[in-house]
C-alpha cells in the first residue's frame, strides 16, 4: 500500500478555521456579529428546524430568514435569506445588546436559544410542532419564551414576504382576529404572555418582557388554500413539549454504537429533517441558491431529490436500524421510476414529479449574489452515474434481506440492458457539467449499476441472462484500467485526454472497483494536488472558482479505511469533527480562508458522506 500522506510528501494548502463560538463544540455565549450591514447573516450562523414537511432557518440572532410554507419546495414566504428588504422573516430578539448560546434539545430538532444581556438572560425554544400520530393538518411554529435571570425586554416582528417577488402579503380582519394572506397562504399570530401587540400594513409587531420564572409564546399557523384552524396559544406552547417527545421517540429507534457518536447522532438529525415524510423521498437540500462562488453564477437550488443522494441515505438508514424509512424511500424511489420510465432520471421533485425547468426570480440573493433560482435544469441531463446509484440501492436493499416484487424486477433488467448500451457514450458526469466527456466515474457507474445487476439476477431478484450484463461490467473495468490511469501522475484521471483530477474517483474506493495500490496512489495525489487543509476541491481548477466540498472529506475518509489505511482514516475524521457549525450543520462547502459556509444548507450530501464514513471507520476497522 501507498504510505502517509507525510510520509509520501503530500502538501495540502491550508486552511483556516471558522471563529470558535460558531464551530461545532462551542461552548459558552458567544457574540453576535455576523449580519452585515444589508441584513445578510454569515451563512454559518444558521440552525435548521423541521416537521417533516416544511424546513425553517433560524440565525444565531432569533431571526427566522428562511421558511418556505407549507413545504421545504415551495416558495418561502419567510425568504429574508435571499432578499433581505422585501423577503420576510420572523424577528425575536432582546431590546439591548446581548450574547448567544444554543444547542438543540438533546436528541431532537428542537433548537433553544439563550439571550444573556446586561439585565438578564431569556431562553427561546423554537420548533416546528408535530401532531400526536405525526404531522399535523397544518403548519405550526411556535416560540416559547422563558425568563430566566433580571428583566429582558423583547421584540418580536412577523413579517411575511414576496414569496421570491410573486405575491404581496397583506393582513385581513376577520371575526376571529388578524390573519395574514400570502400567495395562497393563511396564516395566524398567536401568542401569550405579550406586553403589546402592533398591526402595521404588512407586519405584526409584538412586545414581551422576561422575568424569572416567566413564560411567553410568539406562534404562527399557516395553511395553504384551504381553511385555517386556530388553535389556543396554549395549545402550541404545549405542542412543543409534544414535539420534543415525538422526536425522542424516533431516537429511541435509532441504532449507533459506534465512534463519533456526537457529530453521527446530529447528522442523523439533520438527515431526517430533509426526509420528506408525505412521500418518503429526501431533499438534497433545504435552500435554494446559496452561492458556491462569492463572485455569483454558481447558484442551484437543491429543494429536489436526487437518486444519488437516495443511495447514500440507504446505507445509512440500513445501519442505524430505522425501517420506515428505508422501506418509504425505497418504495418512493421506485415508484417513481416506474411512473417516469423507463429510465430513471437524475432528480425529481419531492412529490415525485418531474421538474419543469429553471425559473429566475428578481430577486437580489444572499448578500447581493444571484442569480435566484426556482427549478434545476440537471434533471434533463444524461449522468451515467444514476444507473450506479439505482442498483446500490436496490441491492442493499435485498442484501439487508427484502425482496422485489415482479414489476420492479423486470423494470431493473430494462435498465441492466440499457446501461450496457450507453456506457460507451459521453455524459455529464456527477458534477453535472455541460461539457459533454467519457467521464471516468460515470463508466464506473455503468460497472457497479452491471455488477450488481448480475449480483440481483443470482439470487432470483431480477429476470433475466446476466452473461450478457457480465461481460459488458469486464469491458468497463478493461476501459478504465486502459484509458484512465496515468501512470505518470499515478492516479485515475478526470476522463481520458486530461490532467485533471476528481475527487468522485472515492466513491469507487467505497464501491469496491478498486482498493489496491493504483486507487491508494490516487488518494494521494488527490490530497496533494485538490486538499486544502483536511478538506478536497471537487476537481482540478475549483479552487479559482468555488469553496472545498465537504462530501468529498469525508469520502475521503471512507477511501483510505478501505485502501488498507485507517490510522489516517481515523486522523482525517478527528480533524474534520470542528467542521461543522456550533449546532452541528453542514453546508455543502466551506471556504479554507475563513471557514465560512457556502452553497445551499443544510447539505444532504454531506452529512450522507459523514455518517457513512463513520460507518464505514466501525464496520472496516482492523481486528
Amino acid at each position: 500500500m501507498s504510505t502517509s500522506p507525510d510520509e509520501a510528501g503530500v502538501q495540502t494548502r491550508g486552511a483556516r478555521p471558522a471563529p470558535a463560538h460558531l464551530r461545532w463544540g462551542a461552548t459558552g455565549p458567544g457574540p453576535v456579529d455576523e449580519r452585515d450591514d444589508d441584513g445578510y447573516a454569515d451563512l454559518r450562523t444558521y440552525a435548521a428546524i423541521g416537521d417533516g414537511r416544511a424546513l425553517a432557518l433560524v440565525a444565531r440572532d432569533g431571526s427566522i430568514d428562511w421558511l418556505p410554507l407549507p413545504a421545504i419546495d415551495a416558495p418561502p414566504v419567510f425568504g429574508a435569506l435571499l432578499d433581505a428588504e422585501h423577503g420576510g422573516c420572523i424577528e425575536l430578539r432582546p431590546v439591548e445588546e446581548f450574547r448567544v448560546q444554543r444547542e438543540y434539545v438533546p436528541g431532537t430538532n428542537v433548537l433553544t436559544t439563550t439571550f444573556s444581556t446586561d439585565s438578564g438572560s431569556v431562553r427561546v425554544t423554537d420548533a416546528l410542532n408535530t401532531g400526536v400520530a405525526g404531522r399535523l393538518p397544518w403548519s405550526e411554529l411556535a416560540r416559547r419564551i422563558e425568563g430566566l435571570s433580571g428583566t429582558v425586554r423583547l421584540r418580536a416582528a412577523v413579517r411575511p414576504g414576496t414569496c421570491l417577488g410573486t405575491a404581496s402579503p397583506w393582513i385581513q380582519e376577520t371575526v376571529h382576529g388578524l390573519v395574514l394572506r400570502d400567495d395562497g397562504l393563511t396564516m395566524a399570530v398567536r401568542t401569550l404572555g405579550e406586553d403589546r401587540v402592533v398591526t402595521g400594513d404588512q407586519r405584526i409587531d409584538v412586545e414581551y418582557t422576561a422575568t424569572p420564572g416567566s413564560r411567553a409564546l410568539l406562534g404562527l399557523v399557516a395553511t395553504e388554500r384551504e381553511p385555517l384552524f386556530l388553535p389556543d396559544p396554549a395549545l402550541v406552547d404545549v405542542g412543543i413539549d409534544r414535539t420534543i417527545k415525538n422526536w425522542a421517540a424516533w431516537g429511541e429507534e435509532f441504532r449507533w454504537e459506534g465512534d463519533f457518536d456526537r457529530s453521527v447522532r446530529r447528522s442523523a438529525l439533520a438527515l431526517k429533517l430533509m426526509i420528506h415524510s408525505p412521500s418518503g423521498s429526501m431533499v438534497a437540500a433545504g435552500t435554494t441558491s446559496l452561492p458556491e462562488d462569492l463572485s455569483g453564477g454558481k447558484n442551484w437550488d437543491y429543494r429536489f431529490a436526487w437518486v444519488r443522494d437516495s443511495a447514500y441515505a440507504l446505507t445509512a438508514l440500513f445501519r442505524f436500524g430505522l425501517r420506515e424509512e428505508t422501506h418509504g424511500a425505497m418504495s418512493w424511489l421506485l415508484g417513481t421510476i416506474r411512473r417516469h420510465g423507463p429510465e430513471p432520471r437524475v432528480c425529481y421533485t419531492l412529490d415525485g414529479e418531474l421538474t419543469d425547468g429553471v425559473h429566475e426570480p428578481d430577486v437580489p440573493g444572499w448578500r447581493g449574489i444571484g442569480p435566484v433560482q426556482s427549478g434545476n435544469a440537471a434533471a434533463s441531463q444524461l449522468q451515467l452515474g444514476v444507473y450506479g446509484d439505482l442498483f446500490s440501492i436496490v441491492s442493499l436493499y435485498v442484501e439487508h434481506g427484502n425482496v422485489l416484487d415482479a414489476e420492479t424486477g423486470r423494470s431493473l433488467a430494462s435498465i441492466a440492458d440499457t446501461a450496457c448500451d450507453r456506457w460507451q457514450q459521453k455524459d455529464a458526469g456527477m458534477w453535472e457539467l455541460h461539457d459533454p466527456q467519457h467521464y471516468t466515474t460515470s463508466k464506473l457507474g455503468c460497472w457497479q449499476a452491471l455488477t450488481k445487476a448480475v449480483e440481483l439476477a443470482e439470487a432470483g431478484q431480477i429476470p433475466g441472462d446476466p452473461s450478457r450484463w457480465r461481460a459488458e461490467a469486464a469491458r468497463i473495468r478493461t476501459w478504465v484500467e486502459e484509458n484512465a490511469w496515468d501512470d505518470d501522475r499515478g492516479a485515475y484521471l478526470m476522463h481520458p485526454g486530461s490532467d485533471a483530477l476528481d475527487c468522485s474517483i472515492l466513491l469507487h474506493a467505497i464501491s469496491g472497483f478498486d482498493r489496491g495500490e493504483r486507487m491508494s496512489s490516487t488518494l494521494d495525489a488527490l490530497r496533494r494536488e485538490l486538499g486544502a487543509g483536511p478538506h478536497l476541491y471537487r476537481y482540478t481548477g475549483m479552487d479559482r472558482e468555488e469553496g472545498v466540498f465537504l462530501a468529498c472529506s469525508y469520502w475521503m475518509v471512507s477511501a483510505l479505511q478501505l485502501c488498507g489505511r485507517g490510522r489516517e482514516a481515523r486522523m482525517l475524521m478527528e480533524d474534520l469533527e470542528g467542521t461543522a457549525n456550533d449546532v452541528g450543520m453542514l453546508a455543502e462547502m466551506l471556504d479554507p480562508a475563513d471557514g465560512a459556509f457556502l452553497g445551499n444548507l443544510p447539505q444532504a450530501l454531506s452529512h450522507l458522506a459523514l455518517v457513512n464514513a463513520a460507518i464505514t471507520l466501525d464496520e472496516h476497522a482492523a481486528p
